[in-house]
Order: C-alpha cells, then sequence, then structure tokens
C-alpha cells in the first residue's frame, strides 16, 4: 500500500469512527494537548514540556473534568504522547480515541466496543477471558512481584491470537481507575480488548469516589519512587472536578494506529503512521 493510499484509508476510517459516535449522539471534543499536570500512573511516563508542564498521556482528567461540568456522552480523536515508548507497536505521539458513556457500566461499554471494531475491520466474534485465565493461579500473589505479573499478562496477551479477546475481572490492586464490582470487590470493572495478540483498548466503569482516587494516586506515587520514575503530583483541578460530582459513566481509549495496523495487515505501527517518504 502507498502512501496516498495509507492516507485515503487513514481518512475514511476517521470519518466512519466519527459517523458511529454521530449516529448515537456522542459529541465530538477538543481538549489541550498541552497541561500543567499528568497522570501518576506508574507504568506511563510523561513528556515534560519546561515552563509549561507536560504533553498529555491520554485526555482522560481533561475529559471527565468537561462530564463533571455538565457535558454528555462525549469522544476525543487526536494526538497523545508518552516518554520513550519506541518499538513494533509504539511510538513517542499516537492517536488515542477516548470516550465516556454516561450511564453506561463496562459491559454496555464492551458492546459499544465491539461495534465500533467491527465498523472498523468488519464483522467478528469476541471472546471473553479473565485476568486470572491468563496469567494463572492468583492464589500466591503475595510471592509474585508485580513485574512478573506484568510480563506474564504481556505474553498471555501475544499468545491470544488469532481472533479478538476482551480480558475482564483485572485484580483490585490493578483497578486503574475503575471502581470494584459491587458484587466482587476483588476484582476491578475494567477491561481490555486484545486482537490478534495486540492490545487494542483499555476501559473502566469509571471510578466515582474522590478520596478512592487520592489513595490510589498516593499509592501510584510510591510504585513510581520504587521503579526510580519522576514524582508526579496529583493534578489537583482534576481532582476539584471529582469531588464536584462525575456522573455514572464508563470510558475507553482505544489506540487508533494499532487497529489501523491490523486492518492493513501491517507489522509494524511505522507502517501506519503518517511519515512523508523523503
Amino acid at each position: 500500500m502507498n502512501l496516498a493510499q495509507r492516507l485515503r484509508l487513514r481518512a475514511q476510517t476517521l470519518g466512519a469512527i466519527r459517523a458511529f459516535f454521530a449516529a448515537r449522539d456522542v459529541v465530538e471534543v477538543q481538549t489541550p494537548v498541552l497541561g500543567p499536570a499528568t497522570v501518576t500512573d506508574p507504568d506511563i511516563e510523561s513528556i515534560a514540556v519546561p515552563g509549561y508542564g507536560f504533553l498529555q498521556t491520554s485526555p482522560e482528567y481533561q475529559m471527565k473534568r468537561l462530564l463533571s461540568a455538565g457535558a454528555p456522552s462525549i469522544y476525543q480523536l487526536g494526538p497523545v504522547f508518552r516518554h520513550e515508548e519506541r518499538g513494533r507497536l509504539h511510538n513517542p505521539e499516537f492517536t488515542m480515541l477516548e470516550w465516556y458513556r454516561l450511564g453506561f457500566d463496562d459491559q454496555q461499554l464492551m458492546q459499544e466496543v465491539a461495534e465500533l471494531v467491527a465498523v472498523v475491520l468488519g464483522p467478528g466474534n469476541v471472546q471473553t477471558v479473565t485476568y486470572q485465565q491468563l496469567v494463572g493461579d492468583l492464589s500466591d500473589r503475595g510471592n509474585v512481584q508485580r513485574s512478573e505479573l506484568d510480563l506474564r499478562f504481556a505474553e498471555a496477551c501475544e499468545s491470544l491470537q488469532p481472533g479478538r479477546f476482551f480480558v475482564v475481572d483485572y485484580p483490585a490492586d490493578q483497578a486503574a481507575l475503575a471502581r470494584l464490582r459491587p458484587d466482587n470487590p476483588s476484582v476491578a470493572a475494567r477491561f481490555e480488548l486484545v486482537i490478534d495478540g495486540v492490545e487494542i483498548a483499555n476501559g473502566y466503569w469509571e471510578l466515582l469516589d474522590p478520596t478512592e482516587h487520592e489513595r490510589r494516586f498516593a499509592a501510584d506515587r510510591v510504585r513510581r519512587k520504587t521503579l526510580g520514575r519522576m514524582d508526579v503530583e496529583p493534578d489537583q483541578p482534576f481532582l476539584a472536578a471529582l469531588r464536584s460530582g462525575l456522573p455514572n459513566c464508563a470510558g475507553v481509549a482505544l489506540g487508533i494506529d494499532r487497529l489501523l495496523m491490523l486492518a492493513q495487515n501491517a507489522d509494524r505501527l511505522d507502517e501506519v503512521l503518517q511519515r512523508p517518504e523523503i
């Protein structure tokens, strides 16, 4: 596929995604890509811009501030940035699709994610597997380092091919910003979509409690220190928005470049990024 064909396919795909959300009355927004604060997530390192703050790793905090201020269901399609992420499936700048659905839980959002993927890749069955089925017995968690679990999980995800799979029932300590399941607080209402061994999307039934957010942010900072990463102060405007009241919702972030890679049967992200061939 030459450059002109790749550009046309990308434009057609983005147009189809926008039409998908327009039909569901989900409103497109555009939040800042440069902000004074960033995420505490220990597995993500942000790109600092001296004198200005950080290039955003996701529009999550900004979009949740909009929801707390009264926005309807919303989506954003645009660039995000992560430090030192480069490889077959990684690039420091990439395109993310993130959306939030008011009144949805994780199960409803998983269905919508499957429907969106079908628009881009064509129809296909999506199977569901649990985190424990991928990494093995979790009864000895106290004797297993988090880094080992992460490696097990990454290797297991690569083995999920061919096909489309939702990974569910993450352990509570890997909830990120998902709430815990009301009927089983040992697992989080979090899911990941893996297609042909490639991690594509990560979604939550969103945590609403600002106090629990602060507790998790504090735990993030401890783990960041253990990993030798820079300390990150929690985003205070985001916490203030949570205190004002984030409505019940579910949200998901999806890597557009990886989805396009699969759509084009490409092997590397470089093959679908919009770089002039000079």
